[in-house]
């Protein structure tokens, strides 16, 4: 079980998406991608909803075997430079066996991966009503591309709906899951604070 968090969330640090290229199922704006594309679909589900008429999904094919797949799409990060920016999304889940959530990051030139949060610290499981889920990141000055989605390692079933992607105030907390960077001179050495 540990080997798949870790791959999977070395794929997304590594930026490792295999696009699906002319996917006619995946929703407009969309596409599958992930590291096994053909034990995974996508689409519009038009009887599961939130809110609207629709929603999207991600699903495992019976035939699974290993790795993700993931629902998504990149933007342009050039109105979210210096902000710090908050993805939600209603998700509901169907018998995820290993994990699932939602996710968002932030790359620089040459896919520099400036920010990054997949929610593996805090996984959608099992099978969950309609809820609200968020990824809040700070979107850099060099910036250049935020891509977002939604995951799914294993077997199982997620509907997403109701996206969006908001500039919120500082005093709401980062779910960044990189390291922090390390100071560049010594802390802390009288333990005075």
């Amino acid at each position: 079980m540990m080997k798949w968090k870790i791959l999977v969330f070395v794929c997304f640090l590594c930026g490792s998406f295999y696009p699906s290229f002319g996917d006619a199922k995946a929703p407009k704006g969309w596409s599958l991608n992930g590291s096994a594309l053909k034990d995974y679909e996508c689409g519009v589900d038009k009887s599961e909803k939130h809110s609207g008429k629709h929603s999207g999904f991600l699903a495992s094919k019976s035939s699974w075997k290993k790795g993700f797949g993931t629902l998504m799409q990149a933007i342009q990060a050039t109105r979210f430079r210096g902000k710090r920016v908050r993805l939600s999304a209603w998700i509901k889940t169907q018998n995820v066996r290993w994990w699932s959530g939602l996710w968002m990051r932030v790359d620089g030139k040459k896919r520099k991966l400036l920010a990054f949060d997949n929610m593996q610290r805090r996984p959608i499981r099992g099978t969950n009503g309609w809820k609200r889920y968020t990824v809040v990141l700070d979107v850099a000055d060099e910036a250049t591309k935020i891509a977002f989605g939604v995951l799914l390692s294993g077997q199982g079933k997620i509907w997403l709906d109701t996206i969006a992607l908001e500039v919120v105030s500082l005093q709401v907390p980062s779910t960044n899951q990189l390291p922090k960077p390390l100071p560049t001179t010594p802390q802390n050495t009288s333990f005075e604070k």
